[in-house]
């Protein structure tokens, strides 16, 4: 699994951090099987603005609770824009269980999604 953090002042990196390059050129799509990915993206807003601290926390819980679950594949946390972004193998339930267990360490963070008209 890599998980990049992405600042402007480059608070904290982990694996290679490469700034001003799209994110669609970097987020796989496909497993080293060759499987398709699925993915899903999070906005946690005012987290740039908060202490460095509380920043460096939030980062840190994200990246060890996506850790534990063998299905990421790849996570982007770009603090300039505020939003997470988790490629996994798709599981039937596993993105509503990685979005439960974010929105419990950070919160305030909502799920991105396409909103669908009820039947």
């Amino acid at each position: 699994m890599k998980i990049r953090i992405y600042t402007s002042s480059t608070l904290t990196t982990v694996a290679e951090s490469m700034p001003g390059v799209p994110l669609w050129q970097i987020a796989p799509t496909r497993d080293s099987d060759g499987q398709r990915l699925t993915d899903f993206m999070m906005l946690i807003p005012r987290l740039r603005s908060r202490p460095p601290a509380e920043i460096e926390r939030a980062s840190h819980d994200i990246q060890a609770l996506l850790a534990l679950h063998q299905d990421v594949v790849f996570a982007d946390l770009n603090l300039k824009l505020n939003l997470l972004w988790v490629s996994l193998r798709p599981r039937p339930g596993a993105i509503s269980e990685l979005v439960a267990a974010i929105r419990l360490r950070v919160p305030g963070a909502v799920l991105v999604g396409h909103y669908a008209e009820p039947r």
